[in-house]
């Protein structure tokens, strides 16, 4: 398997996928395989399975392996996904990525350990290593998860010239959740050689044109068609000024709100099944009157969304 800086595969517009609970808060595989195929079928080259939209980090290990193997048994693709796999505890994150990698993910998006703050890169590179070396081979995908504003841990430049120093053949992307464009675009241009992902739609155009890979971005579970539509203009050159316009007032509603509730309300309004709006807390729906809003915000800009 190619890896490492083979990473023409890792291009495009990828959905960081929402998870819907049943009414015990479980995990509802049978929603999230549905959810899974529909932004597909609406464009999304590929899935993240657990990120942050994906609220990973308020599931278990075993909760994560079990919807994983129901994902790729039910007959979402494994190799147009990459999953989520970074914990605080370093066996947790060994455990899911050596999983992950058995049953043939494309990639591995990994945080670093979030827990302790202020550790040194070099400490942080002692944990990619661990963790690299307890999966038992290096013939993967790994992308740099820089989620700064959650994790509080930050992936400094130094860091990644670390890694990609020590496991040239493993490190093939970073995504980059700080939403500042001067530091994507930094990304980009220092590591040409990966596949680095702005975490947000309304970065795509600006990061083909300087090299990067599309995004991986939350608002593709509710308006991929769009994105992906947008990504396609920019690959080709087109007059992309409407198609960005569109995106960016979108993802601008949805960040008038909490994320993840607001997009779960959105999947809810739209199926009509109230069922859509669960989250596992401490994340909380939204208040009726946020919901109804967000509804109204939506309508003055005539979006309809049809899941």
């Amino acid at each position: 398997m190619a890896v490492g800086g083979d990473n023409d595969v890792l291009k495009g517009v990828w959905c960081p996928a929402l998870m819907p609970l049943d009414t015990k808060l479980d995990p509802d595989v049978s929603r999230f395989i549905d959810h899974c195929r529909w932004v597909l079928d609406e464009g999304c080259h590929g899935l993240v399975m657990f990120g942050t939209t994906g609220e990973a980090n308020s599931f278990s290990v075993e909760e994560r392996i079990r919807v994983l193997d129901a994902a790729i048994d039910g007959g979402l693709p494994a190799d147009r996904m990459v999953v989520g796999t970074g914990c605080a505890a370093l066996p947790d994150t060994v455990q899911l990525t050596r999983h992950a990698v058995e049953r043939g993910a494309l990639g591995i998006l990994m945080l670093p350990p979030f827990y302790y703050k202020g550790a040194s890169d070099e400490a942080l590179a002692e944990s990619y290593d661990r963790v690299i070396d307890g999966v038992g081979t290096d013939e993967f995908r790994l992308i740099l998860y820089h989620i700064p504003g959650v994790s509080g841990v930050p992936i400094t430049p130094e860091l990644v010239d670390i890694i990609q120093k020590r496991h040239p053949k493993t490190l093939a992307g970073i995504k980059d959740s700080t939403g500042d464009w001067d530091h994507s675009k930094m990304l980009i241009e220092r590591f040409s050689d990966l596949a680095v992902f702005p975490g947000a739609e309304n970065l795509v155009a600006d990061g083909l044109k300087v090299g990067g890979a599309g995004c991986i971005s939350a608002g593709c579970n509710v308006n991929a068609a769009a994105i992906r539509g947008l990504y396609d203009a920019a690959m080709v050159g087109d007059d992309i000024i409407k198609r960005h316009t569109e995106v960016e007032r979108i993802r601008q509603i949805l960040q008038r709100y909490a994320l993840i509730p607001a997009m779960k309300q959105m999947l809810a309004d739209a199926k009509g099944d109230s069922g859509w709006a669960r989250l596992r807390p401490p994340l909380m729906p939204l208040s009726e009157a946020d919901a109804a809003a967000l509804a109204a915000d939506l309508d003055a800009e005539d979006f309809r969304l049809a899941a």
